[in-house]
């Protein structure tokens, strides 16, 4: 048989299918969606962190112009909470009782932004309205608002029937191990440090639509989400109690996500209770405002690490301890995500003792819960961090003390249960400084000491967990066209999934990617459906679509072989066709299609199921220079080196790897939330919260050295979220790097602020 290769398989940089909609306004986002009939709504949210609540009246808001509906908590009993069923088990075994998320607050505000009532009018300006004259009552008590204070005495209790604000406590590794190891230590070094607060800020506000279909005795749900199968099932079983086939979901266009359009949302649940109550179909869409106010926020962490060591700088024991900011309520994988974060907590290093401790605490303020990495970006910095720390104390250059610690036989079981099936690190560190003129930096430092500039280079070399165990059945169709179906349950954000999807499809049919139409995001379309987080989508979809594609492919040879009376060993599928090897006899799919005995023939599936994480990794080298007059940064070269297994599609790939960096990026230098000691926050617009400009970001050198994965069929490692977690310890390393050789200093927290930088370059020089 003839080898043809693909044009448009794995591997090659096929331009974004999805785009030409994008770019000509053909986008269809949940706000571009008008119903007949359809109302909108408008939440009141509390304007105080910590009170009792009391609804006095709603009369005025009912009798107010176009106003139909007036909800408060009194109002929805039949509802149950938002809860998180990911709480781990604490040391005695037992697990932290949750505090959960109810639809409307009913006695009690316990952060700025809560919800009270939910007003629905003609117009979400009416509804706006309305909401102002409902009359409310709040007998506001003092507020806990920080993280690293809300265990101390005299703290206000968010939930007082605690005791405390201590949500859980857990423990990974071995204590007395860890000790033993410390206790015969030549040296120990320690950091302490703050995992500034991010609020995810994509380009699309949350929006849903509700309906009821009265008929059918069923809802519909449409909004932006990570996955409709997920968001079906808690809403159906959490809060309204009936069958999960009683309410459809449906995802159009989504506008970003990173983590935080993964959760189901009080709105959700909101816009379904009114359709239903009303009998017409309800909007609602969020304000820039209410995204820094109602929407699930990230990190959030105060951490102490340090490092016991030999003589020789090798790496003998890791002991950690975290306080980690949960917010008010317990988000839906709110408890999770640090005990996963912790899992990676020794990075890419043999390190022999490892005890890690987590606080989870409760403050006045708006839930966390996943932001791109989950967990895996803290884990990063703090290792990454310290390791720095460790090269210092020692007088040991960064990339060598890597070197004489970094994991070398694998497969390699951490003290924490992570199994790393490859990976060459060394090999990832090395490239990357020869990429970056690691070398020749002496000679740029003194061209920036000649015009009044200090200079600073810093690497991280990371590795994370992603496509976590499971599956993702991809189910594929030749259309009577001619054309392809490939329905799968994952959700694009904006990733390019049309397009990589594709491909898988296109190599193993041998077709151009635009014959290939990917659907996803209804419930009704798919049983079933993992959705998308943790960089799962490609390592065990693309997998799942690689299997359908084979399996279709056969098919099709079959039914070409029975028309063109030939021998199914003898067929190859070119350009949309079935040709028989050597001979100008072909015949079309659309054809194929029709010469098909029964439906079944013209499908496939594809389920490819794993049963470990892969592990990325990388190296990120970062440069940059400070102005000490301003405390300015530039990044003058940033470079970035990872293994991501298997490169799907280049160009996408390097779209991931900018945009994760870019986040990174803003967490080092500019974005951080900040509350206010009354629980009032205080970074709640683009006036305030400094998001990354393209003037703050750098051209990238980016480029892979993959190993594949041997725990994935097509040894693809997952990219989505690395170039978070590799981005804030390269600049924050880079960043110290700088200020360490011209002034001595050791730390700085993010984000290393023009003033944060300024500061402390005054405060050093005072002291001296």
């Amino acid at each position: 048989m003839t080898d043809v290769t693909p044009r448009f398989g794995v591997g090659a940089s096929v331009l974004r299918v999805e785009d030409a909609a994008f770019i000509t306004g053909q986008g269809r986002y949940t706000d571009d969606i008008s119903l007949p009939a359809m109302l909108h709504g408008y939440v009141l949210r509390s304007p105080v962190a910590n009170a009792a609540l009391k609804v006095v009246s709603v009369e005025a808001a009912r009798t107010a112009p176009g106003v139909h509906l007036v909800l408060t908590g009194a109002d929805l009993v039949g509802l149950g909470d938002l809860k998180s069923g990911v709480m781990q088990k604490q040391p005695d075994g037992s697990r932290a009782p949750t505090r959960d998320v109810p639809i409307l607050c009913r006695d009690r505000v316990h952060h700025v932004g809560d919800a009270i009532a939910f007003v629905v009018a003609n117009s979400r300006a009416q509804a706006q309205d309305a909401a102002e004259l409902i009359e409310v009552e709040y007998d506001a008590a003092p507020a806990a608002s920080s993280t690293a204070t809300a265990l101390d005495p005299g703290t206000p209790l968010v939930w007082p029937e605690l005791g405390s604000n201590r949500a859980f406590l857990y423990e990974i590794g071995d204590i007395a191990r860890t000790d033993k190891a410390f206790a015969t230590a030549a040296k120990v070094s320690r950091v302490e440090f703050v995992n500034n607060r991010l609020v995810s800020n994509f380009l699309e506000p949350r929006a849903a639509i509700g309906e009821w279909h009265a008929g059918e005795d069923r809802y519909q749900l449409t909004t932006g989400s990570q996955g409709a199968h997920s968001m079906r099932s808690i809403l159906a079983e959490q809060v309204f109690n009936i069958a999960p086939e009683k309410l459809r979901v449906v995802t159009p266009d989504v506008g970003g996500g990173f983590g935080t359009k993964a959760f189901v949302y009080r709105e959700h649940a909101l816009v379904l209770e009114a359709a239903r109550r009303l009998g017409r179909p309800v909007k609602w869409v969020a304000d820039r405002t209410e995204h820094f106010l109602a929407d699930a926020q990230g990190r959030d962490n105060v951490v102490a690490a340090e490092m016991a060591m030999d003589d020789n700088g090798r790496f003998l024991g890791l002991r950690v301890r975290t306080l980690a900011n949960l917010g008010a309520y317990c988000s839906q994988y709110g408890p999770f995500i640090p005990y996963i974060g912790a899992s990676m907590s020794t990075g890419v290093y043999d390190i022999g003792a490892l005890a890690v401790t987590i606080d989870g605490v409760y403050t006045n303020t708006t839930p966390v819960d996943a932001y791109r990495g989950a967990g895996r970006p803290e884990a990063a910095f703090m290792i990454e961090r310290l390791v720095d720390t460790c090269a210092r104390d020692l007088g040991i250059e960064p990339d060598e003390i890597r070197r004489r610690n970094f994991i070398k036989q694998f497969p390699y079981r951490t003290q924490s249960g992570r199994n790393y099936d490859v990976g060459d690190f060394e090999g990832h560190l090395r490239l990357a400084m020869e990429r970056a003129g690691w070398h020749g930096f002496e000679t740029r430092l003194a061209q920036s000491k000649a015009v009044g500039k200090i200079r600073g280079i810093g690497m991280a070399t990371y590795v994370e967990a992603s496509a976590f165990p499971g599956s993702e059945p991809a189910y594929l169709e030749l259309q009577t066209d001619g054309t392809l179906t490939l329905a799968i349950g994952t959700q694009s954000n904006g990733q390019g999934h049309a397009t990589a999807y594709a491909q898988f499809v296109a190599e193993k049919l041998n077709v151009d990617v635009a014959r290939v139409k990917v659907l996803q995001g209804d419930t009704d379309r798919l049983e079933t459906g993992g959705g998308t987080g943790g960089s799962r989508s490609i390592p065990l979809g693309g997998a799942s679509a690689a299997r359908a594609g084979e399996a279709l492919a056969e098919k099709l040879r079959r039914i070409a072989a029975d028309e063109l009376e030939a021998a199914p060993g003898d067929i190859e599928l070119v350009d949309g066709t079935a040709r028989i090897v050597g001979t100008d006899r072909s015949i079309g799919f659309a054809e194929i299609a029709k010469a098909a005995k029964k439906p079944e023939d013209l499908k496939a599936a594809g389920d490819f199921v794993q049963h470990e994480a892969t592990y990325p990794n990388g190296t990120h080298i970062c440069e940059l220079e400070i102005d000490p007059d301003t405390g300015h940064v530039e990044i003058i070269g940033y470079t970035i080196v990872d293994d991501f297994g298997i490169t799907v599609n280049p160009m996408l790939l390097a779209g991931q790897i900018h945009g994760g960096v870019a986040q990174g990026i803003g967490q080092a230098l500019s974005e951080t939330t900040v509350y206010g000691e009354d629980g009032q926050m205080l970074t709640a617009s683009f006036m305030d919260y400094a998001v990354p400009r393209a003037d703050s970001l750098p051209s990238f050198h980016f480029e892979t050295h993959n190993v594949p994965s041997t725990t994935n069929a097509l040894g693809i490692k997952g990219a989505g979220e690395a170039g978070t977690i590799g981005a804030a310890p390269a600049v924050m390393n880079a960043v110290i790097d700088a200020l360490y050789r011209a002034y001595g200093i050791r730390h700085i927290d993010m984000p290393a602020t023009p003033s944060r930088i300024w500061e402390t370059i005054r405060d050093a020089v005072a002291t001296k």
